[in-house]
């Protein structure tokens, strides 16, 4: 199984977009890229603009050839929404969270353009409601959970669906926006699932005390901290809302803690695929300041 994350916030854009190769079939997991609209009050400087760009070209050019899609939820940092790369979906089988059931108002809305006002519903050779649901492509096997929140029980943003990949005897789960998983039964699901890599969206810690309580927070981390032990477990990727805080290692102190005694790798979307992190969004104040 050979995983790629192509674009994420250590990366310099908000994103988390997986491709994932097994048994001759190529799967794009959430296939999106977006920026902060206002960062310390400041819109993306023309850094982040760039890096968007790039991200965008590269996710465009491996949706082409890509066999399925995933779509965990209609936020659109996950997924091309444009009606310009609706025919980018064109042939594909592609897996999607339901967008009536479980879903909040505005994600219901996108859903509507995304699926029905740019055809993409009619593009694709196969549209899946994927929530708890199970699919066979070639030799890998595929999971989805059911939905669970985009953060506490009760969110306001909704609910992601997470993906469990499985081929060659080893194990990917993609979590989306669980956001450390804050909800038990996220961490429940994943737990079960025993895998041997995660690809975590972490806890918005920039956001603490502030629009998210600090006992959410708290939450999240814990769940790290507790899905680093899982049997089995060789690789955490953490990337996401955590890091958009410069301050993220610090964050999970207790969890690079805990990962180093059991042998757990815990690293970044940038680190995991070999390149520099470059944490725009976080510096856009010291981007503004440099007038780079």
């Amino acid at each position: 199984m050979r995983i790629r994350i192509l674009a994420a916030e250590s990366m310099g854009v908000r994103s988390l977009a997986t491709v994932v190769e097994a048994g001759g079939v190529k799967i794009f997991i959430d296939p999106g890229a977006s920026l902060a609209p206002r960062r310390y009050g400041l819109p993306p400087h023309p850094v982040e603009l760039r890096r968007l760009e790039e991200a965008l070209e590269r996710i465009r050019e491996e949706l082409l050839d890509s066999d399925a899609v995933v779509v965990t939820h209609y936020h659109y940092d996950h997924y091309l929404f444009r009606p310009e790369d609706s025919d980018l979906y064109r042939g594909k089988l592609l897996f999607v969270k339901h967008p009536t059931s479980s879903i909040n108002v505005s994600q219901r809305i996108r859903a509507y353009r995304f699926l029905k006002k740019n055809r993409v519903e009619e593009k694709a050779d196969n549209v899946v409601y994927m929530d708890s649901s199970t699919a066979e492509l070639g030799g890998v096997r595929l999971e989805f959970s059911e939905p669970v929140p985009h953060g506490p029980e009760g969110t306001k943003l909704g609910y992601v669906v997470m993906a469990m990949v499985e081929a060659g005897g080893r194990r990917l789960v993609f979590t989306s926006d669980v956001q450390g998983p804050m909800s038990r039964r996220a961490v429940e699901i994943i737990q079960a699932w025993r895998p041997s890599i995660v690809v975590l969206g972490g806890p918005p810690t920039y956001f603490e005390g502030f629009k998210v309580p600090v006992e959410h927070v708290e939450q999240g981390l814990k769940s790290m901290e507790e899905l680093v032990g899982m049997p089995g477990l060789e690789e955490l990727v953490v990337d996401h809302h955590l890091v958009r805080d410069l301050n993220y290692r610090d964050r999970i102190s207790r969890v690079l803690e805990k990962a180093g005694r059991l042998g757990v790798r815990v690293v970044t979307a940038a680190e995991y695929m070999g390149v520099e992190e470059d944490l725009l969004e976080a510096r856009r104040r010291e981007l503004w300041r440099s007038g780079r």
